[in-house]
């Protein structure tokens, strides 16, 4: 097993992804992924965007009461670089067949809840992004104002990956690189939750 201790820092304001409504989110994964291990890791795999007008999308708390991210999100990350970057013909991912299994079952991202940190503290400055949605339905033509919590830019997280098989680390590296073009959370393809990261020892944080 191969693992390394990375810090995410995000250069572009991070949106929060899950609805305030519980319910929300039953009925999304209820309609879309029936066989869902569980609600949470397909919503963060997934993304609420189909979810547009009923909701803010905030972030998590801990018990705490501070701002996270889960583990099953940054695995959501892993799946959609992966993804985009198999498109790309000199590309390490080109190779991964099966990605979205192989991030499911030998890669794996610690602790559970992890702490978004600005200045070496929880993060305390929430704010609220607003912007509007279009989308063509049977009924024509609609808009509608979504509303996201947000974590500025100069965030960051500090996480532990763990692969089963070494040579699936590069891989892990080259998605982790992606997110300098599109990152984590809601809005991203906007530019919105973008980030550079770092390997790091625990002597050195």
């Amino acid at each position: 097993m191969k693992a390394i201790k990375v810090r995410i820092d995000f250069t572009e304001e991070v949106l929060g992804t899950a609805s305030s409504d519980p319910d929300i989110h039953r009925e999304f994964i209820a309609s879309k992924s029936p066989d869902a291990e569980t609600i949470e890791q397909e919503v963060a795999a997934v993304g609420v965007d189909e979810v547009f007008d009923k909701s803010m999308t905030i972030f998590p708390r801990n018990d705490q009461g501070d701002v996270i991210l889960y583990d099953y999100q940054i695995k959501g990350f892993f799946k959609d670089a992966c993804g985009h970057l198999r498109r790309v013909s000199d590309s390490k991912s080109k190779k991964l067949t099966a990605h979205k299994k192989v991030i499911d079952g030998n890669i794996f991202v610690f602790p559970r809840e992890i702490p978004i940190m600005y200045d070496g503290q929880p993060v305390e400055e929430i704010g609220i992004c607003q912007r509007p949605l279009r989308a063509s339905t049977a009924q024509g033509e609609r808009v509608a104002l979504a509303s996201s919590e947000t974590v500025p830019a100069g965030s960051y997280i500090e996480c532990e990956i763990r692969c089963l098989e070494d040579s699936h680390m590069a891989y892990v590296k080259e998605w982790l690189n992606y997110g300098a073009l599109k990152g984590i959370g809601q809005w991203r393809n906007s530019g919105k939750g973008r980030f550079f990261w770092k390997e790091y020892k625990e002597e050195e944080n």
